[in-house]
């Protein structure tokens, strides 16, 4: 449990850097409010033919996607504290390669659920219908949260805190935006994009919080597997390459 102290290290830096926390809570509220305002302005007629603009399947949608801004958090935190003599201070320290990728992991599960509780909350107020099934969608988030936050630490472990910007908040969040069934539907474009967006974890993500949020509980966890899948080998990666790190530093 020797990660505890550390994670509450992390809290305290996370809850510091006040803008980057506001921009990461609030970026996929104005999302969602922006894509609701599109929606409501698409004629009634129309909306049939545009059914991921509706409430119900976008709110679940924004959720997942303003995860990987999470990413980036996690990223520029270990990213930052490579760049100082507090990492070689805590290398010396008694902490294994798991008590750090833990530490730097345990906070920002919090932050992920605060974040997709927000856009429920917006949701309801453009139209959701409230339902216990609220929270089992939020709950449903936090394998790709872990997702997001593994592939955060993995390039803040062999990236600079310069990089890690480009890697995750552009190439990270485009890739959870084109291949995750948000905006449009990769069947309909098929072919080798399709093959693609079902191999990577996003669309099972949204699949398995859209299915959480109607309430077809048995489709949740044929999708919900694969983004579980994802989550554990990039966890054990993470640690891994920071194993690796730490020995070089020794």
């Amino acid at each position: 449990m020797k990660f505890l102290t550390f994670s509450s290290r992390n809290t305290k830096e996370i809850l510091r850097d006040i803008l980057t926390l506001i921009f990461g809570l609030g970026f996929p509220l104005v999302l969602l409010l922006l894509l609701s305002a599109i929606n409501s302005s698409i004629p009634k007629e129309a909306q049939g033919a545009n059914a991921l603009f509706q409430i119900q399947n976008l709110a679940p949608g924004v959720t997942v996607f303003g995860l990987s801004f999470i990413s980036l958090f996690s990223a520029m935190l270990i990213a930052k504290d490579r760049t100082t003599s507090f990492m070689m201070r805590l290398f010396t320290s008694p902490l294994k390669s798991y008590d750090f990728i833990l530490g730097y992991t345990l906070p920002l599960v919090p932050m992920s659920l605060v974040q997709s509780l927000i856009c429920y909350i917006a949701a309801l107020f453009l139209g959701l219908e409230f339902s216990a099934d609220i929270f089992l969608a939020i709950v449903v988030n936090i394998p790709i949260s872990l997702v997001f936050i593994s592939l955060g630490l993995l390039c803040g472990t062999v990236l600079n805190d310069k990089a890690v910007g480009g890697v995750c908040g552009a190439l990270l969040t485009n890739l959870s935006a084109w291949f995750s069934n948000i905006w449009f539907d990769t069947a309909l474009v098929g072919g080798w994009f399709e093959s693609l967006a079902n191999v990577l974890p996003f669309a099972h993500a949204v699949n398995a919080a859209r299915y959480a949020l109607s309430g077809e509980y048995s489709q949740i966890m044929p999708e919900l597997i694969w983004v579980i899948a994802y989550a554990i080998v990039l966890l054990i990666a993470s640690i891994t390459v920071f194993s690796v790190k730490i020995k070089k530093n020794k």
